[in-house]
């Protein structure tokens, strides 16, 4: 992520005109069409869809939801995070099912950010989108690491990560292979390597000269490598029909079209945190920006195109180029559409492997590598819920994976919120010569979670003692706890020989727990 630029505005600033401003707008929207062409086709290729798609689905984001409010310099289009959803949503349901899937989540988007639900994404647990992210990487790294050789990739997570040692020796056995790989690593390579010549990389973006040079490559030694299959873009583009709107009626492909919905939801809205970080213009308003999103991807679900979301390699781009208002994203949609209108043949030179190479460096940079220290010294248990989202992913798939994060991040909230512990005093002697009463004072948020040690606690006084529990020092008390410390009371006297305890009701309970 670039450094933050805080002496960009986002509004026409004091004393310059609209040509000063459209100028800025003018050359941001240059560089973030650069960089995001090679991405669109890539991200298409690699989610099993015509390269096109990923094309029309840049053109939306730039001339739709880069026109509505919400954010103002943040640029939309197909993203990575999205690739392994999208893929098995294609081999499951068809090509023709994704126009549906995505029509569906945009609207759902849409209804979300009507109940002003937007600014709840923030409250999403870090430790899982990290997770997701992560996950997502490992699957993207591993299943285009066979795309590096122009070779199939075998179905689900484990199997790709099981194959990877055979992959080696069939590269080392097949020259056509070979060559592939060769070029794949090398756009890897320029990946890394370009962004270090400041210089050069403020004017041609890596993934633009990475794609290029590979591509030159292939042409100049004639190497036998797969490229870009092109279809043209009308072509491609297949709005979805009754047939499979009819479809959603299956419960498997609404759970789809619900993790196409939260996932480009949490990516987006991130993404406008991260963005809103990097200038002093004005900060988004989530709920816009989550209908326009949702209105985006509407309209790519009636082109039968990919689901967009807001995308931080482009967004970053956009402001370290100088970006002022909304116009920059706008035109880079409108160079996306001349391009594809214009050139749609120069896609069909682009070496596949050259693609896989941006896909496998763009998946490595999902994986949060710098944060796996500063978490291990002192949040072990967000890295484990982290860690246990992504291999639930690699293992599962997305949605099952999201979802085992989130309950372990509730489940760990839970557990650390309910601290109690007991303090434990004499009673006055009501009778000389008989033992005081114990006075187990109850503090904290008694829950079900902890009630197994503070029985445990309870469980070592002595027998033979006649005890009181007062729960009115506890802030939180749920009913499980509440009516097992009185019934645990009563049992307790009862064996100790002492009077038998004066009865405590569910409401006197809660009403000291509220005190």
């Amino acid at each position: 992520m670039p450094a933050p630029t805080k002496d960009v505005p986002t509004d026409v600033p004091a004393g310059s005109g609209p040509r000063g401003t459209l100028r800025y707008d003018l050359t941001a929207s240059l560089v973030v069409f650069l960089v995001a062409l090679p991405l669109c086709v890539g991200i298409a290729v690699a989610s099993g869809v015509p390269a096109e798609l990923g094309i029309v689905t840049g053109i939306v984001g730039g001339l739709l939801t880069g026109f509505l409010p919400g954010s103002s310099l943040q640029v939309s289009g197909p993203a990575a995070g999205l690739t392994v959803l999208v893929y098995e949503a294609v081999d499951t349901y068809g090509v023709a099912a994704l126009g549906v899937l995505v029509l569906a989540a945009g609207a759902l988007q849409i209804t979300m950010g009507a109940l002003k639900l937007g600014r709840w994404f923030r409250a999403i647990s870090l430790a899982v989108v990290q997770g997701m992210l992560a996950g997502i990487g490992l699957v993207l790294i591993a299943g285009q690491a066979y795309s590096l050789a122009d070779l199939e990739a075998p179905g689900g997570g484990l199997a790709k990560l099981a194959g990877l040692p055979g992959l080696v020796l069939d590269v080392a056995a097949s020259p056509d292979a070979l060559a592939a790989f060769c070029v794949g690593v090398g756009t890897i390579a320029l990946l890394v390597l370009w962004p270090r010549w400041k210089a050069a990389a403020k004017i041609l973006p890596a993934p633009l000269v990475a794609v290029a040079a590979a591509t030159l490559a292939v042409a100049v030694f004639g190497l036998p490598v797969a490229r870009v299959e092109v279809q043209g873009l009308l072509d491609a583009v297949q709005p979805p029909g009754g047939a499979e709107f009819a479809a959603l009626a299956d419960v498997a492909m609404l759970g789809t079209v619900l993790a196409f919905a939260l996932i480009a939801s949490c990516e987006s809205l991130f993404s406008a945190a991260a963005v809103d970080r990097m200038h002093d213009g004005p900060r988004t308003d989530y709920d816009k920006e989550l209908m326009a999103q949702g209105a985006g991807n509407a309209v790519c679900g009636v082109l039968g195109a990919l689901p967009m979301t807001a995308v931080i390699v482009r967004s970053s781009a956009n402001v370290a180029a100088g970006a002022r208002t909304k116009a920059s994203r706008i035109l880079h949609g409108v160079w996306l559409l001349i391009f594809a209108a214009a050139l749609p043949a120069a896609l069909g030179v682009i070496p596949l492997a050259a693609l896989a190479g941006v896909l496998v460096h763009a998946g490595f940079k999902l994986i949060p590598w710098k944060d796996l220290k500063p978490l291990w010294r002192e949040h072990r248990g967000e890295l484990l819920i982290m860690t246990v989202t992504a291999v639930a992913i690699v293992v599962g798939n997305l949605f099952e994976g999201v979802l085992i994060g989130l309950f372990l991040a509730i489940a760990k909230t839970a557990w650390e919120v309910s601290h109690v512990h007991i303090d434990v005093t004499e009673e006055p002697v009501a009778e000389e010569g008989s033992e005081p009463a114990l006075k187990i004072r109850v503090l904290g948020n008694a829950t079900f979670l902890r009630l197994p040690k503070l029985l445990d606690s309870l469980e070592s006084l002595p027998a033979d003692r006649e005890l009181h529990i007062d729960l009115t020092g506890l802030r939180h008390v749920d009913h499980a706890c509440a009516m097992a410390l009185v019934t645990w009371e009563e049992r307790h006297n009862a064996l100790a020989g002492a009077a038998p305890p004066v009865k405590v009701t569910k409401a006197e309970v809660k009403a000291g727990a509220m005190a």
